[in-house]
């Protein structure tokens, strides 16, 4: 499928749209924002009428069956990311949704299968793939820098928001039913799709999940080990209900010859290490955070480049976020699933 100008309708113009993509579909070449829809109209007219789109919508079937949209970015929560671009693909338009890619797996595949039935081409927005800090850690491991790299470790702990110790403000982040877990998916899902990118599919994956403060339904501590095919070994710790002031969001490759080091959300510095000492690399980031993977998806669509995040790639991120909770959520008493502190020995 080739398009000589990509017009985009987007479905779900929330705050992800706001600054992180939506303006960036009409910064990139042969592409623009046509129309919006939420379920609100309102909504929907006053997201429309700031940035200049001249469409807007209140139903997703009837932005896809729009003929001025030939493309789709589907930005809504995840429980309808397979809805949508299943719908959008079966009337010909390409997909760029939202991540994480759906709920669970099994959504995934059905995208996937969707997409190659159709022949209509499916990407994922994880971003820190065409980004220039996460470009220069791959540049330095793939230069031999660090020598080889044998380990990687993943930390975010964050402090639990205001919003999510009530349940009447909680956001739907922490509602397995909407996201299909809770933060683990909204966050890790970066961390681990990037870590795909820079080493190639996982292929073994152990995880351990628990509810240890009560707040939400979903899961909020998740440790894991896991393994690359190129044979690099990975352990994540991931809590979101940490004290204030004790966050922490760091990932640090160990190879033979030196260490990396950087953040996966404040975009701070990448560090390197070696037996010479430390240097730091400073990089900035585009105003609108998705616009290079926007520009690589235009451009794949006018059959000029290959888009490095896929339905495929995404869906492998997916599989290895499901596989670390799924013990949290193959429980069946509620009870057992808030473990509140408790240990057990195996």
């Amino acid at each position: 499928m080739t398009l000589k100008e990509v017009n985009w309708g987007i479905i779900g113009c929330g705050n992800v749209t706001e600054l992180k993509s939506g303006p960036a579909f009409n910064k990139v070449g042969h592409s623009k924002l046509v129309a919006v829809m939420r379920r609100n109209a309102a909504l929907a007219e006053d997201y429309a009428k700031r940035h200049g789109v001249p469409k807007w919508y209140s139903d997703g079937s009837q932005l896809i069956n729009d003929p001025e949209v030939n493309a789709v970015y589907v930005a809504t929560p995840p429980d309808t990311h397979a809805l949508y671009a299943i719908q959008a693909m079966k009337a010909g338009k390409p997909v760029y949704v939202e991540k994480p890619m759906a709920r669970n797996y099994q959504e995934c595949q059905e995208m996937i299968r969707v997409s190659e039935e159709t022949g209509v081409p499916l990407f994922v927005a994880y971003y820190r793939r065409t980004l220039p800090a996460f470009l220069k850690v791959k540049e330095l491991i793939d230069e031999g820098i660090i020598g080889n790299p044998m380990t990687v470790n993943v930390r975010l702990h964050k402090s639990v928001p205001d919003r999510d110790l009530k349940p009447e403000t909680q956001f739907w982040h922490v509602n397995p039913e909407i996201a299909g877990a809770g933060y683990f998916y909204d966050l890790a899902s970066h961390q681990l799709d990037y870590l795909d990118f820079l080493f190639g599919p996982v292929i073994q994956v152990h995880g351990l999940a628990a509810n240890q403060a009560g707040y939400y339904p979903a899961e909020d501590t998740v440790t894991g080990t896991f393994r690359f095919g190129n044979g690099v070994i990975g352990t994540g710790s991931w809590c979101f209900v940490v004290a204030k002031g004790n966050e922490e969001d760091v990932i640090e490759i160990n190879g033979t010859k030196g260490k990396l080091t950087f953040s996966s959300f404040q975009h701070g510095d990448v560090k390197l290490t070696t037996p010479e000492g430390t240097v730091s690399f400073s990089i900035q980031n585009p105003e609108n955070i998705q616009h290079n993977l926007i520009a690589q998806v235009v451009k794949t669509l006018q059959g000029e480049s290959e888009c490095v995040s896929t339905g495929k790639s995404a869906a492998r991120t997916s599989a290895v976020l499901e596989e670390m909770v799924k013990n949290y959520y193959t429980t069946k008493s509620d009870s057992n699933k808030r473990i509140k502190g408790s240990c057990r020995n195996i």
